[in-house]
């Protein structure tokens, strides 16, 4: 079995009444029930955005620097994951396809190297 990523950023989903994220997160609810009948699901979450950030680190001569902000720059932050340890690619694009379905947003699959695994490059990972 491979453990994949299944994941959104917050900045894919369109905005909602909240009558209809309750929807969506009732609809999401029963494919992880589903995913967790089937064996695969490993963690999920959801729900994060900026007001979930705790904090930033950032090396500074060689230590992390703690702060409460500013937060990091990016256009992109994740809004939500699921990991589920699934037999092939097909088996993620299934799970990563009902979710997005259900939620209707985009999801993004990602697998897991498993230790010792070179990257795609060919650099071996220490």
């Amino acid at each position: 079995m491979t453990e994949y990523l299944i994941t959104f950023n917050d900045e894919w989903v369109p905005d909602h009444t909240a009558e209809e994220l309750r929807e969506k997160g009732t609809a999401a609810r029963a494919v992880i029930e589903e995913m967790q009948a089937d064996g695969v699901l490993i963690f999920t979450n959801g729900g994060l955005d900026r007001s979930t950030a705790v904090c930033s680190v950032e090396p500074v001569d060689g230590k992390p620097v703690f702060t409460d902000g500013p937060f990091v720059e990016t256009k992109e932050h994740l809004g939500g994951f699921a990991v589920v340890d699934v037999p092939d690619d097909a088996a993620a694009r299934y799970w990563a396809g009902r979710l997005a379905t259900v939620l209707d947003w985009p999801q993004e699959v990602h697998r897991f190297r498993g230790p010792g695994q070179a990257r795609r490059n060919g650099s071996a990972e220490k």
